[in-house]
């Protein structure tokens, strides 16, 4: 009796070991598929200002690409936003990067160098466009910013895009009748703070950091855009990737608005090149929308990524690469 239970032991631990070895080899399946060597080498992420929601993304994405491809040095490299992340990418200085749908829009339209390379990996979140302005300001839509302080975005981000055409339907002329300041987010809120500006614009996924921490020191409000978007829409081809929205009231818990925000969203287009290797590319867009809720924790706006509406990257052809890994998890 002995013998036979000393070899039932032996069965059921052999039998576990199996167990365990096959959940291993489905793990390593997940990341890399056997009889495929690992994907190696560096890659240039351009990301945005370091205190946009851009470059937070891009720190945490760093983080889950250093487990899914260790074989792959991953280096950020910051930015004035969305139009010098299109330039960097088609010239090659960087590898990947996220850009609004708007500005890769205009940059093809205006045949900017390397526009025909640029390939989509997936639609990420939607930005939405923030009028921010000290509680007691008089302003009460863009049309009340003739004559102001406004700071608008640095010359190369996406947020001078939006904010030059939000002035122009409000009838503002965008360096006339109001006095443009270039900075962006990381000096924005300061500047406000100091009074050395009377409003700012930023588009951002909600919440963005900076803003809400601006209004935990400092009594902000956020000024109500919808009233424009059907003139923006019928502006030209870029702006029809704008889209009427709203803000919910406690997406700045500290803000002085009484209710939600109507304003506009733009989508974030995960942007490459053509010639990215397309094992690299799949493995990358893997890693996007698998660490969607590990990212999703700390900025809210990428638990919005989804798998169904990822491969719509409109104006940007998919890359070869993403489409071969949608296909992989195609029910």
């Amino acid at each position: 009796m002995p013998l036979v239970s000393s070899r039932i032991t032996r069965r059921r631990v052999i039998a576990a070991l199996v167990a365990v070895l096959a959940v291993l080899a489905g793990l390593l399946w997940w990341v890399k598929p056997f009889g495929e060597p690992e994907v190696t080498g560096e890659l240039t992420f351009s990301t945005g200002v370091r205190t946009g929601v851009y470059h937070r993304y891009g720190q945490l994405l760093e983080q889950a690409l250093a487990q899914d491809l260790p074989g792959v040095k991953v280096r950020l490299e910051p930015s004035e936003g969305s139009q010098q992340n299109l330039q960097r990418v088609a010239a090659g200085e960087a590898d990947f990067t996220v850009a609004t749908a708007d500005a890769v829009s205009k940059y093809r339209l205006d045949g900017k160098p390397g526009a025909s390379r640029l390939r989509g990996v997936a639609r990420l979140y939607d930005d939405y466009v923030q009028l921010v302005v000290p509680a007691g300001s008089p302003v009460q839509s863009a049309r009340d910013l003739r004559g102001k302080r406004v700071a608008v975005g640095q010359d190369g981000s996406g947020v001078r895009l939006i904010s030059d055409r939000l002035l122009a339907a409000a009838k503002l002329d965008p360096k006339q009748d109001i006095t443009p300041v270039s900075i962006g987010i990381d000096t924005m809120p300061a500047e406000l703070e100091a009074g050395r500006i009377d409003a700012f614009f930023w588009s951002g996924g909600l919440p963005t950091n900076a803003v809400r921490e601006l209004s935990e020191r400092f009594e902000i409000r956020l000024v109500q855009l919808g009233d424009l978007v059907e003139r923006l829409q019928g502006s030209g081809s870029p702006a029809r990737y704008y889209r009427a929205a709203v803000m919910p009231q406690d997406a700045y818990a500290r803000a002085r608005n009484t209710s939600s925000v109507a304003t506009l969203a733009v989508p974030n287009l995960l942007v490459t090149r053509e010639d990215t290797g397309a094992r690299l590319t799949e493995q990358f867009t893997r890693t996007v929308i698998g660490s969607r809720d590990r990212i999703g924790h700390e900025v809210h706006a990428a638990q919005l990524v989804d798998l169904r509406t990822a491969i719509y990257t409109d104006p940007l052809d998919l890359h070869e690469g993403a489409r071969q890994y949608y296909r992989s998890v195609k029910p």
